[in-house]
């Protein structure tokens, strides 16, 4: 909605008697001068806006208090080595006029350089304002005659540290005396900002505020673990869990079954979560953290899951041992960066800087600086294997920040090698790529280096990852970001031939627009050249290595894709604010090209399908969902044109039988009616529509055709499929395809093939007589009804059939077989409790039993079945008896007098 060139936006406000009167504080672009700095008014809620105060092309504006329409006015640049936040123009600036004119305000408030400003007027008492000013002489400012005249009330450090990050300050809307001040804690004052007190908050590093204007004890208070909502003033607050908000760095994945996504999040800890939940837990409650911090890179030792590397800003490094919570430092060289200049340190290590364990020798560890560090010893010590990789330039090695305020949290450490990979193809052979523009390789171990810079890539952009393809040796991408110095461009390049020569992917034209800077490329390990781009406003796919792009956002949600994993044939995304994301069955784009026809139907390969149950798993502390792979086969099917033309998908068996039968049109309305009647039992519902659909089959066979009204306290469902291969087929009209389905054990047990076929054969015979049963059941109500429906025929025709004797002893003869069939006074699930299930449910309770899990059935199911099954033959030699004795003479005695026979 307007302002698309603001860059960063510090504060909207909306007048509170006129809704369509808006002003915004922008910043800028923090990474180069920008004319779009300023205060912007719109007079019809955003549908158009005009810049009203406007200082210079590096000072812009962060904050806005209403009432008197303050703004303050920032001069910032943020580079990839240092922070600058102070000027002698910057300052308090007030309107009175809705901002059509401005004054600088002074009376008392620093005139001289000065940094960051927070401020705020009381809504109770108008003429009241705080500023919380970074200056030489900072501190917080009070003003009791609306803006006239300042006094420093308050000098504490802890509400000026890091002011360029903070620097926030609230008023509370009904007391005069209290105010809010936000820092690495959240602070109150109640006697007008002259003390302050810390307020316990579940997360530190405190950013912004909103107190409820009716009810003060509601407030929402964000940090860098997300928000939360105190209902009591800040007592007690509500959690931090209960939204995906985390930004993740990187991604690393495990080769367990299934498979952990590893990352460390911004401001909190490194995270673990499986890639899919296998039991009943939470995902929260698989949820592990793995040593290291919020800024590092992961490695998992491919011999063992359990061992786990990550990172951390200065260099550190831990080794965890997750199976006995063994946790060591193995720093290279332990030197505190906090608060030091680059220039004086051994070792430059970046706050983001590269773990990672050799394709080749899985001893053998990498960690790097500006050189590249080797460890064969899990860390115990460490030898330098190049040279300083970067341009080394000392002037871009000072303090961050200053003069006023330095901040050297290791964040601008710059210089620093920011990308390293090994060949997957020949060991020993390195690429590194550094946060000032440099790529480097070495073929030989490290004794040698070549510069193999791309020609064109700016001078001191990051490379922020290197690719280096499956496919082929020589072969590899990077991906540059350089908009921390102003340029918002897209780079990816690409090389074939060990970077001898490179080709740039992405000129703005292409389909990654323009504006659209790249953090991250992967190619498919399965499918040279289709390559996937994560770029600061989403994701995108190339099917022709890289001529062209093309989104592929799907319901991933707008945000920074910080990282890619191609992994099993899924896609594994980090993301700067939403957490992880996995795009499975990658299968489909396999068989994709970039221009594939949409006027024809296709059926896609279905990737193997394992036998394992996974949990779409809710958290039961916080209600946040987490979802999971589907649980069996996923089919993929493009069907290209809308129609009535009737759509069927069949599973097949090993003998090409047809197990499960689905059938539906697209945009069917009839979904709502009942899924088939008995005699349709065969044929389930599919829904389908025009375009890509995926149908999952749950790799079960036919459930039970359970009779109507049935309660049952046991298992109904098909029994799963013995693993092997399956067939799909699906068809519409004249076109018809069929794939092949793999169905595999569950990787993780060890059941053999026999087994399977023993649990699958005890399944398929419960199932049968349970068929059985509520087939006799159906029939069995079927000739009670049409008996006594011929009687009251006969009686009402004053036909004298003498069948009332035989009509009686029908009837008590059927209901006698009935109640040992089924429980007939259960109506609602829990009824068996008080009435006694029968023979149906014994038997279901017994297909449960036998058809859950993987091994074969226990000598124990096999006695049950054998004595279940007698009971039903002895019940069913009874019905048969009844139905071809009595029934029959009861039906030829209706027949030979003209009234309708039984039919079963």
């Amino acid at each position: 909605m307007g302002l698309a060139e603001a860059g960063q936006i510090g504060r909207i406000r909306i007048h509170p008697e006129n809704s369509d009167l808006v002003y915004a504080a922008v910043l800028g672009n923090l990474f180069k001068s920008s004319e779009e700095r300023g205060v912007y008014r719109s007079k019809n809620g955003g549908e158009s806006w005009e810049k009203v105060f406007y200082l210079d092309e590096d000072t812009g504006s962060v904050e806005l208090a209403i009432d008197k329409s303050n703004p303050r006015m920032w001069s910032v640049r943020r580079t990839p080595w240092t922070l600058k936040g102070i000027s002698d123009k910057g300052g308090l600036f007030k309107t009175t006029d809705g901002g059509d004119s401005w004054e600088k305000v002074k009376g008392g408030l620093p005139e001289d350089i000065t940094g960051k400003i927070g401020v705020t007027v009381s809504p109770a008492e108008p003429d009241r304002i705080w500023a919380l000013v970074e200056n030489e002489k900072g501190g917080v400012y009070r003003s009791d005659d609306g803006g006239e005249s300042w006094t420093r009330i308050n000098t504490d450090r802890k509400l000026q540290q890091r002011a360029w990050y903070y620097s926030r300050i609230f008023a509370d809307p009904k007391d005069a005396d209290t105010i809010y001040a936000l820092n690495t804690s959240f602070y109150k004052s109640i006697d007008g900002g002259k003390t302050f007190q810390a307020i316990t908050v579940k997360h530190g590093d405190c950013h912004d505020l909103w107190i409820n204007p009716d009810n003060t004890d509601i407030i929402l208070q964000t940090n860098d673990g997300g928000a939360h909502v105190s209902l009591n003033g800040g007592e007690t607050w509500s959690s931090l869990d209960n939204q995906p908000t985390s930004e993740i760095y990187r991604v690393t994945v495990d080769n367990q079954f299934p498979y952990r996504v590893y990352g460390a999040q911004q401001d909190n800890s490194t995270i673990s979560v499986p890639s899919s939940n296998p039991g009943g837990l939470t995902p929260y409650e698989n949820w592990l953290a793995v040593g290291g911090c919020e800024s590092g890179h992961i490695a998992i030792d491919p011999r063992d899951n359990n061992i786990v590397y990550a990172g951390c800003y200065g260099g550190s490094i831990s080794r965890v041992n997750l199976a006995n919570d063994e946790y060591r430092q193995i720093l290279v060289y332990p030197q505190l960066q906090l608060g030091q200049a680059p220039e004086i340190m051994k070792y430059r290590f970046q706050w983001n800087a590269p773990i990672r364990i050799s394709k080749h020798n899985p001893e053998r560890l990498f960690h790097t600086s500006q050189v590249v560090h080797m460890s064969d010893n899990e860390g115990q010590s460490w030898k330098d294997i190049s040279p300083d990789l970067t341009r080394n330039d000392k002037s871009k090695q000072k303090h961050s920040g200053g003069p006023i305020t330095l901040d050297n949290t290791g964040t601008e450490v710059y210089g620093t090698i920011f990308a390293f990979e090994e060949s997957p193809h020949q060991e020993g052979e390195y690429w590194a790529g550094s946060d000032d523009g440099l790529i480097h390789i070495s073929r030989d171990r490290g004794d040698n280096w070549d510069n193999i810079t791309p020609k064109g890539l700016p001078e001191w952009a990051t490379v922020n990852m290197i690719e280096l393809s499956a496919h082929s040796p020589g072969r590899a991408f990077a991906a540059v970001l350089n908009y921390r110095m102003g340029d918002f461009s897209p780079y990816i390049y690409k090389t074939n031939d060990s970077g001898k020569s490179w080709n740039l992917l992405t000129d703005g034209t292409n389909g990654i627009p323009g504006n659209h800077f790249t953090r991250v490329v992967r190619e498919d390990p399965d499918r040279k050249g289709l390559l996937y781009a994560g770029t600061e406003f989403g994701l995108y796919v190339s099917f022709n290595d890289g001529s062209n792009w093309q989104p592929l956002q799907l319901n991933l949600p707008c945000t920074p894709v910080s990282d890619l994993a191609v992994h099993r044939k899924n896609l594994v995304v980090a993301t700067q604010g939403r957490s992880f994301w996995i795009l499975d069955n990658l299968n489909v784009l396999h068989e994709l090209e970039a221009d594939t026809p949409t006027g024809e139907n296709k059926l896609f390969t279905p990737l193997p399908a394992y036998r394992v149950s996974f949990q779409q798993a809710r958290d039961r502390v916080d209600n946040v969902e987490g979802s999971s792979s589907p649980n069996g086969a996923v089919i993929n099917f493009f069907l290209a044109e809308e129609g009535e033309t009737e759509i069927n998908l069949e599973i097949l068996d090993q003998e090409n039988n047809t197990l499960r039968k689905f059938s539906g049109k697209i945009d069917d309305k009839d979904e709502d009616k009942p899924e088939e009647k008995n005699e349709n039992f065969e044929i389930e519902k599919l829904k389908a529509e025009a375009g890509l659909n995926q149908f999952v089959w749950n790799l079960r066979y036919r459930k039970v055709n359970v009779t109507k009204g049935a309660q049952v306290w046991g298992f109904t469902g098909g029994q799963l499929a013995v693993p092997g291969t399956y067939k799909v087929k699906v068809s519409r009209g004249d076109w018809e395809d069929s794939k092949e389905i793999k169905v595999m054990g569950d990787p993780r047990i060890d059941t053999a093939q026999r087994e399977y076929e023993s649990q699958f054969e005890l399944a398929k015979n419960i199932k049968y007589s349970l068929d059985e049963i509520y087939e006799t059941l159906r029939e069995l109500r079927s000739v009670r009804d049409q008996v006594n429906r011929i009687s009251q025929a006969a009686e009402k025709a004053e036909v004298d059939l003498k069948t009332g004797e035989l009509k009686k002893g029908i009837i008590e003869k059927l209901k006698t077989v009935e109640e040992k069939l089924i429980q007939t006074k259960n109506e609602s699930g829990q009824d068996p409790l008080n009435f006694p299930p029968k023979l149906d449910n014994q038997f279901a309770y017994l297909y449960g039993y036998v058809a859950g899990g993987n091994e074969a059935p226990t000598e124990g199911a096999d006695k049950r079945f054998s004595d279940l099954q007698k009971e039903w033959e002895n019940i069913a030699e009874q019905y048969r008896l009844i139905m071809d004795i009595q029934v029959k003479k009861f039906s030829k005695a209706v027949e030979e007098a003209g009234l309708p026979r039984i039919i079963f």
